[in-house]
């Protein structure tokens, strides 16, 4: 790309999109501040001031047969974490019902583990069935690799999104997990696509990989179409493989946040763990890529609460009320858009 970063901006906002293949070290040459404020510029275009706020609920914890190097629940850690089967309704309706009193837009329930089956699966959807006829909160579910006819039934059940990271690159995945493979991530993410479910996919930065597989992750995202991008920087947990590794620098995570909004102009881009390592736990972020987050207590990590989430969003000039599908602003027709 012979261009520079603000010309690249104003490009994408008239219609153009990076593609595999083009020169992406202008997202790695490319001054912070400039990438952000081009960023910022784009975000603005496409999701104007509204930034969505999700909250989740661990459902089910621990004794997960898979051996992600950075997951605490994996079973071949040894981290200390609570382990319990799946929550009782009441709990996590109470909880959801919290949630939405509290201003945020979804709640999602996930559950450690391969894939959740059998009664616990059932037990699930009576939960999301209840949920959809007495709460208003959009409801999401992150449940391992289900089938198609799991995924019907989710969405029969209320359930809009469907979260399942891929983690990383293709080339950088099976130094993470070798119990699944980065395609069985891919057509589980297809397929909930194919039921008509929003998908919330991104990964975590930080873990050993290069520049190149962060660039090739958001390019792999866009490729896939989806809608919301969580981003998270890995926060090392003792007990796990990744335990040892240095902590990833705010700059980089807030560079990460930049591109990837470049890359993925129209999806939210959701700051995930890992917050307090960027200034300001993020408020910088809110600016400059990040158009979501999750908020509350976060699964394994420490996140913000909601109401200081609110605050942020009141002295940036931004909400999260209205319409979660954001119309990009109307622009003039220029040739070689």
């Amino acid at each position: 790309m012979s261009i520079d970063i603000s010309e690249l901006a104003r490009k994408i906002i008239y219609g153009y999109r990076v593609k595999r293949g083009d020169d992406l070290s202008i997202f790695l040459d490319a001054d912070l501040e400039e990438l952000q404020k081009g960023a910022g510029e784009i975000q603005r275009h496409f999701r104007r001031n509204h930034i969505d706020l999700c909250t989740i609920i661990n459902g089910r914890s621990g004794r997960c047969p898979e051996n992600c190097k950075y997951c605490a629940q994996a079973a071949c850690h040894k981290t200390g974490i609570e382990e319990y089967g799946f929550l009782p309704k009441d709990e996590i309706i109470a909880e959801a019902r919290k949630n939405q009193e509290a201003g945020v837009n979804r709640f999602a329930i996930v559950t450690a583990g391969r894939a959740l089956k059998g009664k616990d699966f059932d037990k699930a959807i009576e939960v999301f069935e209840e949920m959809h006829r007495t709460l208003t909160i959009d409801l999401c579910a992150s449940m391992g690799f289900l089938d198609a006819e799991q995924f019907h039934r989710l969405h029969m059940a209320g359930v809009t999104s469907y979260h399942h990271n891929i983690e990383t690159s293709r080339r950088f995945f099976p130094e993470i997990c070798t119990t699944h493979t980065y395609d069985d991530k891919i057509r589980t993410i297809k397929l909930a696509q194919a039921e008509g479910l929003c998908v919330c996919s991104g990964g975590i930065i930080g873990m050993g990989e290069n520049w190149e597989d962060r660039l090739d992750m958001a390019i792999s995202l866009a490729e896939l179409g989806i809608e919301s991008i969580p981003i998270n920087a890995l926060m090392p947990i003792p007990g796990t493989a990744l335990e040892g590794r240095p902590q990833i620098s705010g700059d980089d995570v807030l560079r990460t946040i930049a591109f990837f909004r470049f890359i993925n102009p129209e999806s939210n881009i959701r700051l995930a763990a890992g917050r307090k390592v960027l200034p300001e736990c993020g408020a910088t972020a809110f600016l400059s890529g990040a158009s979501a987050t999750i908020t509350g207590d976060m699964l394994t990590t420490s996140g913000t609460t909601i109401k200081g989430d609110f605050a942020i969003l009141k002295r940036l000039g931004l909400t999260n009320e209205g319409s979660n599908e954001i119309e990009p602003e109307e622009l003039p027709k220029v040739a070689n858009a």
